[in-house]
């Protein structure tokens, strides 16, 4: 008889998916037989906050993964849906049965502890220097990124001439635009 599986759920914008990211995955693998990973606001894309399409996205992982070694996992893209009381079951729809959800979100937290799964804490790894804010923030200023992200990360965004979008959209922005 097969053992039982333990697959984990985490889910995130990964905006783009940075160091901080990869550590928190690492983490979470490690106590896990399956991990998967929800590309969240799957259907934002071309703005700062959310400059990379999904399907860039997962690229971006897959890449950074596969450089780790790291094959026991799922990715997939969930797209917001906006009403709270059904978005447990949305999600749970969308992708491979999971035991466990990491969260820092205090909304993801809530939804999924009300519906009865068991939820952690993601651990977080220097979060003033690794977050998608910085990573953007660095690109649009034409300053160093690329040591933020695994290479992987930075192949896509380069190949995907995402660099070069970001950039576009800041300038396209009132003087007002905040990073």
């Amino acid at each position: 008889m097969r053992k039982r599986e333990v697959s984990a759920l985490l889910i995130g914008r990964f905006q783009p998916f940075h160091n901080g990211h990869m550590e928190v995955i690492k983490s979470i693998a490690g106590q896990c037989d399956r991990l998967i990973v929800g590309i969240g606001s799957a259907q934002l894309s071309h703005t700062f906050e959310n400059p990379f399409t999904a399907g860039e996205r997962h690229l971006m992982m897959s890449r950074a993964f596969h450089d780790e070694g790291l094959d026991n996992f799922f990715l997939v893209p969930i797209v917001d849906i906006n009403r709270y009381s059904v978005w447990v079951a949305h999600v749970a729809s969308l992708v491979p049965p999971f035991d466990l959800v990491f969260s820092n979100n205090p909304l993801t937290r809530r939804l999924f502890t009300e519906a009865g799964y068991d939820v952690q804490q993601a651990p977080m790894f220097n979060r003033e220097v690794y977050s998608g804010t910085e990573v953007r923030r660095r690109i649009v200023e034409g300053g160093k990124w690329e040591e933020l992200v695994p290479s992987g990360v930075a192949e896509t965004i380069r190949e995907v001439r995402g660099d070069e979008r970001l950039q576009e959209i800041m300038r396209d922005h009132s003087p007002e635009a905040t990073i």
